[in-house]
């Protein structure tokens, strides 16, 4: 320990340095639940690509693992401690380097906040479309480490789509640099992507370059109130399959909009069995909103409620956004999952998990990004009571194996982690894990980064 901090204080200024155990204890985990976390040695906060550098010369000279941390706002424990760990937070490298409204990019650091990063390219007409419910916290860096998605993904894609080019520190320090600054480029291995959604585990990125589309006008959004979850999910595929685009497509149930009323009084119908939220971006969304409100009544919507303006639309996307923090006061812990289906296999996935919660005796509401089949059940439990916690545990492994049961992936958006590393391996099978494990020691074959995870 004490070989380690004197090697890093050798090029880091000291408040980089954190090595009080009751402030780094604070940097031990993500918000994932039963994801075990260790006791980090050190915490460091760089503000440099060369600080970077430093600390994994040293991580590799002294056989330290490191852990990359952005925000903490991960939902599968791969921003957890292991003992005896450098955790490497990236939050204060967090300037945006460039705007670029002729080349359509964006160049940050890791550390740049997501709604910061919007905001800013917004004043110059541009639009960086990936909105995890976190993105007022979360930061560039972790959302590229985990692939992060958000309500938008129907229309816009996931954060995968638009990083175009990384800067990355290796496991022994050195700078690579992938992709391009240009619209198109296919020049050897794509690199980029595999760093994307690689939880850390292959390298540091220290600096990305993003890409950026024009600012859509304003979107207008419809709630429409169903008797059913299957209801719902039929009019999903009824929007999806006439050929609408809209930008955003979700679902709630009816445990999610009684939690939201709950704890905002938003005034949500809680006589729903499912409501939807649908938007329009385009230059006539009333009309498009119109088309989609007739398809939502054929498949047995109880009401159409199309919002008038900007504003009320916004109103009906904040109790969207708030429903994992409403769920959270269900009980006093949750399970949050995040397995992904075809969109035709949506409504299978709903009633299943409904049968799961009835099976285990738990509440499980489930907030849905419909438009893709991304669905998130979440385990409400008492984390005091060891039967309840084992039942909740159990439940989540359930709702894994039925997303898998039905063609569909155990992480959509939240990454495999420490979560779901058991999971990973059932379904990429014995070849798919050999290869992954394969690509991981060749760019780290001492596994010191995030030791632990994904595999």
């Amino acid at each position: 320990m004490s070989d380690l901090l004197e090697r890093l204080r050798t090029e880091l200024p000291a408040e980089a340095l954190i090595t009080d155990p009751d402030v780094t204890a604070s940097y031990a985990h993500d918000m994932a639940s039963f994801c075990e976390a260790g006791t980090p040695a050190v915490v460091v906060l760089p503000r440099t690509v060369e600080q970077v550098q430093h600390v994994m010369r040293t991580a590799t000279a002294l056989r330290v693992p490191v852990v990359p941390q952005g925000a903490r706002t991960g939902l599968s424990g791969a921003a957890n401690a292991s003992d005896g760990c450098i955790v490497l937070s990236l939050v204060k490298m967090d300037r945006i380097l460039e705007i670029s409204p002729v080349d359509r990019i964006a160049v940050v650091e890791p550390g740049v906040i997501n709604a910061v990063l919007s905001r800013a390219v917004n004043e110059h007409g541009l639009y960086y479309p990936p909105d995890p419910s976190s993105w007022e916290t979360c930061t560039i860096g972790g959302n590229i480490g985990t692939a992060s998605g958000g309500l938008c993904c129907v229309k816009y894609g996931v954060t995968a789509e638009y990083v175009l080019g990384l800067d990355v520190v290796l496991a022994d320090g050195r700078l690579l640099t992938t992709g391009r600054r240009t619209a198109k480029g296919v020049a050897g291995y794509d690199l980029t992507r595999l760093f994307v959604g690689s939880e850390g585990s292959l390298g540091i990125v220290v600096k990305a370059v993003l890409a950026l589309k024009p600012q859509p006008p304003q979107q207008l959004v419809l709630a429409a109130e169903f008797p059913s979850a299957a209801a719902a999910c039929d009019a999903v595929c009824r929007i999806m399959e006439r050929g609408h685009t809209p930008s955003l497509l979700e679902l709630m149930d009816r445990t999610t909009v009684r939690a939201v009323n709950e704890l905002a009084s938003m005034g949500l119908p809680e006589t729903t069995e499912a409501l939807l939220l649908c938007a329009f971006d385009t230059p006539e969304p009333a009309a498009d909103l119109a088309a989609v409100g007739a398809l939502c009544t054929a498949a047995g919507a109880t009401e159409v409620v199309p919002a008038d303006n900007p504003v009320e639309s916004e109103l009906l996307l904040q109790a969207r956004r708030m429903s994992l923090t409403a769920l959270e006061t269900v009980k006093s812990a949750t399970m949050i999952d995040d397995v992904c289906v075809p969109r035709s296999r949506l409504g299978a996935m709903l009633e299943g998990t409904a049968a799961i919660a009835e099976e285990y005796g738990l509440t499980i509401g489930v907030c849905s990004h419909a438009g893709d089949g991304n669905t998130h059940p979440v385990v409400c439990f008492d984390h005091t009571d060891p039967d309840e916690s084992r039942r909740a545990r159990e439940s989540f492994d359930a709702i894994m194996a039925l997303g898998l049961e039905l063609g569909g992936t155990i992480t959509g958006e939240h990454g495999v982690g420490v979560l779901k590393k058991e999971w990973l391996a059932r379904e990429l099978g014995e070849t798919g894990i050999e290869l992954q494990r394969g690509i991981k020691a060749a760019f780290d074959p001492l596994g010191l980064l995030n030791p632990g995870k994904l595999f």
